[in-house]
């Protein structure tokens, strides 16, 4: 069973209070909470084998080696990577789409090449390939969407061209939640040779993300919105590629032999490894995917779906309120029948057999796990403010997707953002908060 109660235990700061009210903690597309078994995972590990990893012939050295190339084969099994030299670990999903930007560009595009992004990309993924036009001369084009948040697939092969020499794109979108049909782009480009690389910064924690079944050709997540650890990401490149790219940052670890007159670099993947990595937070994020595989990634995803419909359901009954992006009419949900009077939902096995005419596999659904939203006259700002003085934690801003928020009109908006330790209580205290505060604001 997938039980609420026990796994909120895992999580001590949901216990808290703020400003005197019990913490609703729905910030989670920005950072998740880590439970005790990641916490004590990295603490057991600078308590009792802290040293620095491939460099050392004694014992604690050896132990922290074996501690961070076991946590690059969990990250390969979790997203099904061919190899462990696929599996690049970098800061976050930052660092990895600059790496790819970086050398990438260098290696394969000259002036007038495009890259192709979409109109719903968090500035990570943005940026970089502006930054790149500036210093080579390449041009970043970026495919439309509807007004409901869909991307303009019928536009696709316009904007697919003989130029075109990299497709980069979210897999769901940070602030609308749109779940971008990747393999389908993915199809579309590879019949053309062009490469993709999927931002899944906002996917790899709600869902079960294959890169073999995506067939895409770099992947970037983040440890630290997955349950682990911050300042620890990862890089998935098809090997083939990686093999093509020169390094991204030179230094130690991804140097095989260093002279005068000559430096040759080290084999896949420590090419892109310079320096000495954080071992201990490797360490943490493995521990953070056990911890989510031991619950079942399509339980997860099953109950944030729930989740989700429920507090659509909720919101929409607020005057004035306008949810962005993808109804979820669009998705087949799960909600009521699945859970049990203790607010428990049946485990994937079962739910499938006895509510397959009411499942849709993730590839279909349209939306997940973030709830973005406006209300007529009132600045986000203000309302965050206030939903914060009575316990309810969200994101108000432009969500570092400016772009976005321009194409739909907007400068801000307030996200409600949810992950597997939420409840249909939380949800019913953001929108009594919401009753409360929209008269004290219009």
């Amino acid at each position: 069973m997938y039980d609420l109660q026990k796994i909120r235990e895992d999580f001590p700061i949901l216990s808290r209070e703020v400003h005197g009210r019990k913490l609703v903690y729905l910030d989670n597309a920005a950072t998740t909470q880590k439970p005790l078994a990641v916490l004590d995972a990295m603490r057991q590990e600078y308590l009792n084998v802290n040293a620095n990893v491939h460099r050392g012939v004694h014992y604690l050295s050896q132990q922290a080696t074996m501690l961070h190339e076991q946590a690059r084969e969990r990250v390969r099994l979790f997203i099904n990577a061919r190899s462990s030299n696929e599996i690049v670990f970098t800061r976050g999903t930052t660092e990895a789409i600059n790496l790819v930007a970086a050398t990438f560009c260098q290696s394969q595009m000259k002036e007038g090449d495009e890259v192709l992004v979409t109109d719903m990309e968090h500035h990570s993924n943005i940026v970089p390939w502006q930054m790149q036009a500036q210093l080579r001369g390449i041009k970043v084009r970026h495919l439309p969407i509807t007004d409901n948040g869909l991307l303009r697939l019928d536009l696709l092969d316009e904007y697919l061209n003989e130029r075109t020499r990299l497709v980069s794109m979210a897999h769901v979108s940070n602030v609308l939640g749109t779940v971008n049909p990747v393999a389908e782009v993915v199809s579309k480009a590879h019949q053309m040779g062009i490469p993709v690389l999927v931002d899944a910064a906002q996917s790899a924690p709600h869902m079960t993300v294959d890169v073999q079944q995506l067939d895409c050709d770099f992947l970037a997540f983040s440890g630290h919105k997955l349950y682990g650890p911050t300042g620890i990401g990862v890089l998935y490149g098809r090997e083939e590629w990686l093999d093509r790219l020169p390094p991204y940052q030179g230094g130690g670890e991804m140097i095989s032999t260093v002279s005068w007159e000559r430096t040759t670099y080290n084999e896949l993947p420590f090419k892109f490894e310079a320096g000495t990595p954080d071992y201990v937070a490797t360490h943490g994020l493995a521990t953070a995917i056990d911890y989510v595989s031991s619950l079942g990634m399509d339980n997860i995803h099953a109950h944030e779906q729930a989740l989700l419909s429920y507090c659509h359901q909720q919101l929409n009954n607020i005057p004035g309120l306008r949810i962005l992006g993808p109804d979820t009419d669009i998705a087949t949900v799960l909600h009521g029948s699945t859970r049990d009077k203790n607010n428990h939902i049946k485990p994937s096995s079962t739910v499938a057999t006895e509510e397959s005419s009411r499942i849709e596999p993730c590839s279909t659904v349209a939306k997940d796990a973030v709830v973005s939203f406006v209300v007529d006259g009132i600045h986000p700002l203000d309302m965050g403010t206030l939903l914060d003085q009575l316990g309810v934690a969200v994101r108000t801003g432009h969500h570092c997707a400016q772009p976005l928020l321009e194409r739909l009109g907007l400068t801000s908006t307030v996200r409600a953002s949810f992950a597997l330790y939420n409840t249909d209580d939380e949800i019913d205290a953001l929108v009594a908060a919401l009753r409360r505060v929209i008269p004290m604001l219009q």
